[in-house]
């Protein structure tokens, strides 16, 4: 399973250049931070060529390194010595560039560059179409130095025109981002608990870091009110990974902003120009209860409705009209997400019962779109509580008694009634809620290799009984709340008019469906099927048909009404990289009729 800090520090430790053209773009993003006029950096094959013989001489053993370097030599002088004469099939290649003229002459030849396919020599590929004498190009055409590099979208040509509308008539957008995607702080703000490994972050395996980065457990007291001094800090732009001394530091969710300035959205006030639409992020603990952070969302967009009200009220008068929302939400944020727009800031009430379904949220959104969802829960919420995660060799691992802490983790568990942990040669399913088979198990806290972890959880209490019973009152109170969510957000409604739900997702990799138990609590995969390697296809979809009795329907059955769906064929954290993931964001948002 690869997660955001593993593909961070593997790209980091493997080589500081790998990933970075010459320009210092990112090689997978094919947009800087910063870039948001939608301009590519175009790679020339030299640079495709290295990138690709890195990665290919990192995977090669060194029993063969005669064979790779002869191999790469040769690669290298058929690029250098046909790069003049060689086109790739397919590819439109400039073959002069007429002289400017003037868009109000409707016989003149447009001034741009003539694409013909290579063989033919009068085709006429490309050309600029203008809507009236006012020489606006109706479809902007790509200039020879805004190209996009071969097979990727010139998104900056594509949106430019609609992404300098009149910004009233845009909503603002806010991007949230899912587990782990936020920063993490001491009260002091000097210590970094979450988003630096080295430095000044927090190492998990001492005493202090366990401490600063898990949550409270106490007897008789409400998940709510476990509360500690830990503050957010801002969302996790970027990793900062120390290896050895040396700095890196990585993307994280940086790449939808990036995608969203293409589109003319900007999350700094001071970069904002007349036709730019205003970017927040939201960023919260994600360690604690989805509730209370839906909660948060709530304050969070009154007061930036207000703030984006009152800027349009200034610069429009009486014609600005009330403001709502467009949301994009990655992983966990979306699942969050969803709970606000049906509930807003209700809480879940304590005698068991569902919160009304008011939509009180959904009145403050019009677009949902939500990125790699897992609506119906992850595998890897198993793996993380019961065997915890080392995201690098270099690195401390996070202990499950750690991660069991935190109830956010419990509702990112898959639904039994999906049956993803089977047990005995029957398959029996394994009910995930009760707290007991997490006893029996020897599961998270219950594993005797976390006894010393407990001990640095609950130094008040010296008895190593009491605290294994502190623990399972703790592990029961977030499995009841993790029951209570999911049954609120499986609720069948369909959101009001005016606002709409949109998914995009991977099924291009397969993704561990279900574990079976042995009689020692050992979990192995038995089924693995479509997703992103850490989301189901099935649980993005949050696709009912598994829980029907084994009976298969060729249609979807889903409690979320999804207004439209796309598949892209990346993992997880690739997703938002993908140059097709920006375009049809772009597209949902800025341009699909409303």
């Amino acid at each position: 399973m690869c997660t955001l800090v593993e593909l961070a520090v593997l790209e980091a430790t493997a080589c500081p250049l790998i990933g970075l053209n010459s320009s210092g773009a990112n090689r997978e993003g094919g947009v800087r931070h910063g870039d948001c006029d939608g301009g590519e950096n175009p790679l020339s094959g030299i640079d495709d060529f290295l990138y690709a013989a890195s990665h290919f001489s990192m995977l090669m053993d060194g029993q063969f390194m005669y064979s790779k370097t002869l191999w790469c030599a040769v690669c290298i002088w058929v690029i250098v010595a046909g790069c003049r004469t060689i086109t790739p099939a397919g590819r439109a290649k400039v073959i002069n560039e007429p002289p400017e003229t003037s868009k109000n002459d409707s016989s003149a030849v447009p001034a741009v560059g003539i694409w013909r396919a290579p063989g033919l020599e009068s085709k006429l590929l490309q050309a600029s179409m203008t809507s009236d004498d006012s020489g606006v190009d109706l479809i902007p055409t790509a200039t020879r130095e805004s190209r996009a590099p071969w097979g990727r979208p010139d998104l900056g040509s594509i949106y430019s025109r609609t992404s300098k509308s009149d910004e009233y008539q845009r909503n603002p957008i806010i991007v949230i981002p899912g587990i782990l995607g936020s920063k993490l702080v001491d009260e002091s703000g000097r210590r970094v608990v979450w988003g630096e490994f080295g430095g000044n972050g927090i190492d998990p395996s001492t005493v202090e870091g366990a401490r600063l980065l898990a949550l409270p457990m106490g007897e008789g007291e409400a998940l709510k009110d476990l509360t500690d001094t830990i503050e957010v800090s801002g969302p996790l732009d970027t990793l900062n990974v120390r290896v050895f001394g040396v700095l890196f530091q990585m993307a994280a969710y940086r790449d939808i902003v990036t995608a969203l300035g293409i589109g003319g959205y900007r999350d700094s006030p001071d970069e904002l120009d007349p036709q730019d639409v205003r970017c927040f992020q939201f960023a919260y603990d994600w360690r604690r209860d989805n509730v209370e952070t839906a909660a948060q969302l709530h304050q969070f967009i009154l007061e930036k409705k207000a703030l984006v009200e009152a800027e349009r009220q200034a610069r429009f008068g009486d014609d600005a009209e009330p403001v709502r929302f467009d949301i994009v939400a990655h992983s966990m944020g979306g699942v969050m997400a969803r709970y606000y727009l049906q509930y807003g800031d209700a809480p879940l009430p304590e005698d068991g019962s569902l919160p009304e379904i008011n939509w009180k949220g959904a009145q403050y959104v019009d677009r949902l779109v939500m990125v790699a969802p897992p609506n119906a829960g992850s595998l890897q919420a198993v793996e993380y509580l019961t065997q915890g995660v080392q995201f690098s060799r270099f690195f401390s691992k996070y202990e499950p008694a750690l991660l069991g802490t935190m109830p956010s983790v419990y509702q990112l568990l898959p639904r039994t009634r999906h049956r993803p942990v089977v047990s005995g040669s029957r398959r029996e399913t394994v009910d995930l809620y009760d707290p007991q088979v997490w006893v029996h198990a020897r599961w998270g806290f219950f594993n005797p290799t976390q006894s010393e972890q407990l001990r640095y959880l609950l130094p008040n209490e010296p008895d190593p009984l009491r605290r294994l019973e502190v623990a399972y009152g703790h592990l029961a109170k977030c499995l009841r709340r993790a029951e209570r969510f999911h049954a609120a957000i499986d609720v069948k409604v369909d959101p009001p008019e005016g606002t709409t739900i949109h998914l995009i997702a991977s099924d291009a990799h397969p993704t561990v469906f279900q574990y079976a138990i042995d009689n020692r609590g050992a979990l192995s995969p038995t089924a693995r099927v479509a997703g992103d390697g850490l989301v189901t296809r099935h649980s993005a979809l949050m696709d009912e048909r598994l829980s029907d009795n084994g009976k298969w329907a060729p249609r979807l059955k889903s409690p979320i009404k999804w207004d439209s769906v796309t598949f892209l064929f990346t993992d997880h954290l690739g997703l938002t990289k993908d140059p097709a993931f920006t375009d049809n964001v772009l597209y949902l948002l800025i341009e699909s009729p409303r």
